[in-house]
């Protein structure tokens, strides 16, 4: 009897081999989300399906001075929710702030997180699903999977259009002794769901509006140029791009237009779902450092130094900058890619100033002697690592001296 070897199958024209497409496995972790005009009343039952019946419900006085919790108070209610409040939060979380919160956990018998705020209370409420899964201090987790013990359930309820953190699997705390921002990342501090309402966002002054849309702007450009961005968070990231154009002049300017919020909550949902995949770069992981030692907002500070970013990266990637120039509504048929990118950062500049954005490190206070502490630090930022272009720390003073 004949044997036959068996050959490969035949491949298409134009379709390169298997071994041409090994590397390009794609990953993409994200929570349950429930996104729309009223969806706070699904916050009971959000926390209940999970398996909360006491959970810690983090806030800060700003969002409480709004109203939210008290509107999401009965239905939490309604579900039999008994919820612990904690509130005694500041901009940018701190460790020691953290460590007051688990005490408040460990001291109300909670059982998971609500966080009902801005991304500084949903950054808080991950380090306490941390630390109450894993014991220990929130700085021993510095770096990536480093918390592997299980951690309770999370749901996470934004108010803000900017910070994204209700999607992603990266919490920031400032090291108070240290005075800079550590990034904690891995997925088992994804939030379970994510109930994002874009009425939250109605009570955003035009200052915080402004600062939290340049900061999901920010997630969506580096996201789209990050050396670990696929196919998933390069659409998500671009759509988010084109949502913030449209939307977040009208929602600085006009608070209640609904129509500019829900697409900036959308844009800002986008963004986040983009960079907890495909991670960020040089802007923010330089502006963790300036925020942590000066206490500085982090929307503020990714605005400023955005558009020095991007022309550093443009200098040998400005091929990865045409789709986001494209995104901003230039039209790049015809462009070269560095000219292309040229426009786009020129267009984020121009969006900054229109917002009211100051346009240098100088104007909020920034010390140009603490730059070379600013640089040692930022190399050691999870972020640095999937910027285009390698960064070393004379780029990074560089950055910080083009940013004055």
């Amino acid at each position: 009897m004949e044997h036959v070897i068996p050959t490969r199958p035949a491949v298409a024209e134009g379709v390169p081999p298997s071994s041409a497409l090994r590397g390009r496995v794609s990953k993409f972790v994200i929570p349950e989300v429930i996104f729309g005009i009223g969806t706070l009343a699904e916050v009971g039952g959000a926390v209940r399906r999970v398996g909360g019946r006491r959970p810690l419900l983090v806030s800060d006085p700003g969002v409480l001075g709004a109203g939210w919790v008290e509107r999401a108070e009965p239905y939490l209610a309604d579900v039999r929710i008994e919820s612990q409040l904690w509130h005694d939060l500041t901009p940018n979380p701190k460790d020691v702030e953290v460590q007051a919160a688990f005490e408040r956990y460990l001291e109300n018998g909670c059982d998971a997180l609500l966080a009902i705020g801005g991304g500084s209370c949903i950054d808080l409420a991950k380090a306490v699903a941390i630390l109450s899964g894993n014991g220990g201090r929130i700085l021993d987790y510095e770096g990536i999977d480093r918390a592997t013990s299980p951690i309770p359930p999370m749901v996470m309820v934004p108010t803000t259009g900017g910070s994204g953190s209700d999607v992603s699997q990266f919490c920031v705390i400032t090291d108070t002794k240290r005075r800079f921002k550590v990034t904690i990342g891995g997925r088992a501090i994804v939030p379970d769901i994510s109930v994002t309402d874009p009425e939250m966002l109605t009570t955003m002054s035009p200052e915080l509006t402004a600062h939290t849309g340049i900061d999901a702007l920010s997630h969506a450009i580096e996201s789209s140029v990050s050396e670990a961005c696929d196919f998933l968070s390069k659409g998500l990231a671009l759509s988010a791009i084109r949502g913030i154009v449209e939307h977040l002049p009208v929602a600085a300017q006009d608070p209640l237009d609904l129509t500019a919020r829900e697409g900036m909550a959308r844009a800002s949902l986008q963004a986040g779902m983009a960079f907890t995949n495909a991670l960020l770069g040089a802007t923010h992981a330089i502006a963790h450092q300036i925020g942590g030692a000066l206490d500085l907002p982090h929307g503020l500070l990714n605005a400023i130094l955005l558009p020095h970013v991007m022309r550093f990266n443009a200098e040998t990637h400005a091929d990865r900058y045409v789709d986001v120039a494209g995104a901003l509504g230039i039209r790049t048929a015809g462009l070269d890619a560095r000219t292309a990118a040229e426009r786009a950062i020129d267009c984020v500049q121009a969006l900054s100033t229109a917002l009211g954005i100051p346009s240098g490190l100088q104007e909020i206070g920034v010390d140009p002697a603490d730059f070379d502490a600013f640089a040692v630090n930022a190399l050691r930022d999870a972020y640095i690592a999937t910027n285009p272009r390698p960064v070393d720390e004379d780029d990074v003073r560089r950055i910080c001296i083009a940013a004055y």
